[in-house]
């Protein structure tokens, strides 16, 4: 028996925040998990009534709600169009936009003028929507994450890297998945191996990284002057490279292979080398990565590494929501990485003798 005048609280659950809301249990119950598409009025009902029942806090202390409703998407002008040159950004973003239809997340895109994103209009939008996180996709300049670390609006940076570790970020291994290619090659017997690449993000230069990794940890010395760079990531530019350098150096300095920081690149090397009458892989192997669609349907198919694009944007929306729900503001950065893999077709093969 209680004493007198203490009222017990009555324990809140599932269905008072969904009776409060003037919902269903199950409709209830998809907004709360974020196993649903659910109309932006309706979640907004549905969290606000947990949030006045006490139910929330509940919820978010063991850890178990979605508490992300709106994010403000933030691209650079040359990722937004949807073309077969765009394919790995496209595919992130329809990647990121499919997540958030599932959990009703409302997006807010903002794409820049130019190729770089600008951090003060980014901000300005962010606090006039009230977003709950911004997802910044493949600007990672110190100069945008400095600015963007002082606002308090959670951020994750989408397919780039934050050195200084000041922001949260998703990526692509792609350190260890240039190296699981290299090695490939070079337990085929490959020894020379051409790096073509371009001046690129953190995530491109990651890439070289695993190259020389790869000759390190086989106890060899990292060939010299064997990276040759292509003004852009795009197939005529590769395909330019290689031709320059065919013109003044018939042997491509020797190699047996080509190791392409981007399926795109590796296209046009292909284009290159067929004008040129060298046949891969007979003559020489070709190894791209991304694993883009249309690697599968050239001449020969071709061999990559896998970028798990299509996985990204869940887990950037992941890491927003742990964030969300820790409410710490020393919590520090997290950097995740998504594990690559090698996908063999008919471009690599062993060396000729």
């Amino acid at each position: 028996m209680c004493p007198e005048g203490v009222r017990v609280k009555a324990k809140i659950g599932l269905r008072e925040v969904a009776q409060n809301a003037g919902v269903s249990l199950s409709t209830a119950s998809h907004v709360l998990n974020g196993t649903a598409p659910i109309s932006l009025e309706v979640r907004d009902r549905v969290l606000n009534s947990a949030q006045r029942l006490g139910y929330l806090e509940r919820r978010k202390s063991r850890a178990t709600i979605a508490t992300l409703r709106t994010i403000l998407l933030a691209i650079t002008s040359e990722a937004a169009p949807h073309s077969d040159l765009n394919l790995v950004s496209w595919t992130m973003l329809n990647g990121l936009r499919q997540e958030c239809e599932r959990r009703s997340i409302r997006i807010i895109p903002f794409v820049s003028a130019g190729n770089r994103i600008d951090p003060a209009e980014v901000r300005r939008i962010a606090q006039a929507e009230n977003v709950d996180g911004i997802v910044v996709l493949n600007d990672d300049r110190p100069e945008l994450i400095r600015a963007l670390a002082q606002a308090r609006t959670p951020l994750v940076i989408l397919n780039g890297e934050d050195p200084s570790m000041l922001v949260d970020t998703v990526t692509g291994e792609n350190r260890f998945g240039a190296r699981q290619g290299i090695e490939h090659l070079m337990a085929l017997g490959h020894r020379r191996i051409l790096h073509l690449t371009w001046k690129g993000r953190t995530t491109i230069r990651r890439r070289y990284d695993g190259y020389a990794d790869a000759y390190l940890a086989a106890g060899l010395s990292l060939p010299v002057d064997m990276v040759v760079e292509a003004d852009g990531f795009e197939p005529v530019q590769g395909e330019r490279a290689i031709r320059e350098l065919l013109a003044t150096d018939p042997i491509l300095k020797g190699a047996t292979a080509i190791f392409c920081a981007a399926d795109n690149l590796a296209l046009g090397c292909l284009k290159a080398l067929a004008v040129a009458g060298l046949r891969v892989p007979e003559d020489i192997s070709v190894l791209g990565f991304d694993d883009i669609v249309r690697g599968e349907f050239s001449s020969p198919p071709l061999s990559t590494i896998h970028l798990p694009v299509e996985h990204l944007g869940a887990a950037a929306l992941g890491l927003l929501e742990q964030r969300l729900i820790a409410n710490d503001p020393l919590r520090p950065a997290h950097r995740l990485e998504l594990g690559c893999r090698l996908v063999l077709r008919g471009s690599v093969a062993p060396p000729r003798d």
